[in-house]
């Protein structure tokens, strides 16, 4: 079967929501059918969907109003829109829109099993850079905390209170790694390429790599000044884990 995704499937014929709906879920898609835009909008204020189907002139959605406003209703989601009528007019509306493609019914459904994989190849792409970023955006706080800690140079709560935060310090940054191993994989499957940038080369990571180095950094000049254990174990792992990032 195609990966799995949950698909919302606008159409006011309901033959074509029936037939469509359950080819795609035959393709191992979970797929809702509504008869308008405004079902949809509901529908997708309620639940969260992967992919919007959308026909052009169904009620509701004659000026695309249904897709301009699809980034509000589901950030990240991206629209296939079909018609029996196309015209010059709404092509071009379009392209400037969130939509993944423009298909004319009577549909091709191999043509549409593409499309629909690819639109949510992108959804889940979308969701590995959103959680990528903000795994990055809690680890620069949490090494902001730890700069500050050593800043004030208190030896006598730093052993007692800093062993669980520098283990879910650690654990995040490790965290962020994996989410952009992920995506580096999504990309790289979408290329059909072994790799599409080295992890720690890439233009999108030059934060995380520069602050990688600073902790690192920070954590060897200050190990005279403060004798702890669990500091010179986070230098340790953070080094490895550098490392290890530069050879896959």
């Amino acid at each position: 079967m195609v990966g799995h995704g949950r698909i919302l499937l606008a159409d006011d014929e309901q033959t074509f929501c029936d037939s469509t709906g359950e080819l795609l879920r035959r393709e191992g898609y979970q797929c809702d059918c509504v008869p308008d835009a405004p079902a949809a909008v509901e529908k997708l204020k309620q639940n969260s969907y992967d992919l919007l189907i959308a026909d052009i002139k169904m009620p509701g959605n004659s000026n695309l109003e249904l897709i301009k406003d699809l980034s509000k209703l589901a950030k990240g989601t991206f629209a296939i829109l079909v018609t029996a009528y196309p015209s010059q007019k709404s092509a071009i509306e379009a392209v400037q829109l969130p939509v993944a493609a423009y298909m004319v019914k009577p549909l091709d459904f191999d043509e549409l099993k593409k499309n629909v994989a690819q639109a949510i190849k992108q959804k889940n792409l979308f969701q590995t850079v959103s959680q990528t970023k903000q795994r990055l955006q809690q680890w620069q706080t949490q090494m902001q905390d730890i700069e500050e800690i050593l800043k004030k140079r208190n030896h006598e709560t730093f052993p007692t209170s800093i062993r669980n935060f520098l283990d879910l310090t650690l654990s995040n940054i490790s965290a962020a790694f994996m989410d952009v191993k992920n995506l580096t994989q999504i990309l790289a499957d979408d290329q059909k390429e072994s790799a599409v940038c080295n992890l720690l080369n890439c233009p999108k990571l030059t934060e995380l790599t520069e602050g990688l180095a600073e902790t690192i950094k920070i954590l060897e000049l200050t190990k005279s000044s403060f004798k702890s254990k669990e500091l010179g174990q986070l230098r340790i792992k953070l080094e490895q884990l550098t490392k290890k990032a530069k050879k896959n």
